[in-house]
């Protein structure tokens, strides 16, 4: 039989799966290798740790999105290293050799100055994360209602978000809603005007990625919805119970949320020359590996660094996914003795939403926010999930939600636990 070339991908994120979906029967052997078994949708974790939204509702599992594809396969492994020069992968299950490898590895967090203390922080980078934080809001719930230890209400029910991003925002226009409309229904015993939730943000303004109007406007919403929001407010330490801002300014809580930066989540193996800033990869504008002949990279681990993104281009989704399709068509190309064609990013826009019709969109020529915003970006984000019964669910859900004002999703079954300084 004749051997047929063999592309490995590392991550089932979104550049992943849009990498693999051009390769289907097609005559290249595809292997993928992600250490999950299902693809999640990113930018709607904060509802899974709401209440908003199940697990189930925003992941897909990465086999039955590929059943009916023989070329493509997928193992379930962590990428220990690459050896480039011989062509092969270190995993947790063993060796693997490639013609062509797909770096799609994504971001993980960047905690900057607070490594130290990342175990005392909640994060949202993944549904177990998710998962957690939903359980100790929970947990921290029923706490203050019991109050055995005779803590201050203060501490166990205010809650904390570092960052004033999207996931930040979006993170805290949730949390008020659900402090607004449904916990007086669960925990009516409880005093919820000794509750506070603030958000924290380091830079003037907020959503810095995004336009001045979106940034003024998701100011104005979260101030709506009772979030304290402060700019210009560095997080300088935490000890557990109480934050301390650079100027000296504290605040206590139990519950701090980091959102405020992440950076790429590289394979180790790589030349030296090609792990830049930010932690990413550095690629040409073929998204090759600078220092390599066959391992590419793309989303948000690859950084194509031109004078207009001297930084790379911004770690979105949409842009991890265009790098997939281009690659993918380019190594087809390149199997077929044509040339590569040079990847070029096409801005679709960026979005935000704050909470029940209330979002921000900033799109090439348009900018808006609002009711309409907000029935775009669910629009969008429901139809960007994998499976038909995702995005049926969503939906359901989401109408549930509006017409009700409820998330009923509060279940504590997996209690969590910080780990202790």
């Amino acid at each position: 039989m004749e051997k047929r070339p063999r592309v490995v991908i590392i991550g089932a994120g979104f550049g992943g799966i849009e990498f693999a979906k051009i390769m289907r029967n097609k005559k290249i052997d595809v292997l993928l290798i992600d250490k999950h078994n299902y693809h999640n949708f990113q930018p709607l974790m904060y509802q899974v740790a709401t209440g908003g939204l199940e697990p189930g509702s925003i992941a897909y599992p990465v086999r039955r999105i590929f059943r009916n594809n023989n070329n493509i396969t997928f193992r379930m492994a962590e990428v220990l290293e690459v050896l480039a020069e011989e062509k092969r992968l270190m995993t947790s299950i063993g060796e693997i050799s490639y013609d062509y490898l797909v770096i799609a590895t994504g971001s993980q967090n960047n905690y900057f100055n607070f490594e130290a203390k990342k175990d005392q922080l909640l994060t949202l980078k993944s549904i177990p994360e998710a998962l957690n934080l939903r359980s100790f809001i929970f947990q921290n719930l029923e706490k203050a209602l019991a109050n055995v230890a005779n803590e201050p209400l203060e501490e166990i029910m205010n809650i904390a978000i570092v960052g004033g991003g999207p996931a930040g925002i979006e993170l805290a226009g949730a949390l008020a809603e659900m402090k607004r409309y449904v916990l007086p229904k669960d925990f009516p015993d409880l005093d919820l005007s000794r509750m506070s939730i603030n958000l924290y943000e380091a830079s003037p303004a907020l959503l810095s990625a995004m336009s001045e109007e979106a940034s003024k406007k998701s100011l104005e919403y979260l101030h709506q919805l009772g979030i304290n929001v402060f700019l210009n407010a560095r997080v300088q330490d935490y000890d557990g119970s109480e934050i301390t801002l650079a100027d000296k300014s504290t605040f206590r809580t139990d519950t701090v949320i980091w959102t405020a930066g992440v950076k790429g989540a590289p394979i180790s193996g790589l030349p030296d020359k090609a792990i830049i800033s930010g932690n990413r990869i550095a690629v040409n504008e073929y998204n090759l590996v600078a220092g390599t002949r066959n391992i590419y990279a793309i989303g948000d681990v690859a950084a194509h660094i031109t004078r207009e993104n001297p930084n790379g281009l911004p770690m979105l989704a949409p842009v991890a996914q265009q790098q997939g399709k281009t690659l993918a068509k380019n190594i087809l190309r390149k199997e077929a003795g044509k040339p590569m064609n040079v990847f070029n990013y096409k801005d679709k826009g960026v979005m935000a939403t704050i909470g029940r019709r209330k979002a921000v969109v900033d799109l090439k020529i348009w900018k808006f926010q609002g009711t309409f915003a907000w029935l775009v970006w669910m629009f969008v984000h429901i139809m960007s999930l994998v499976g038909f019964r995702n995005k049926a669910v969503a939906f359901f859900d989401w109408m549930i939600n509006y017409f009700t004002y409820d998330r009923p999703l509060g279940l504590i079954i997996r209690p969590y636990k910080r780990k202790e300084n």
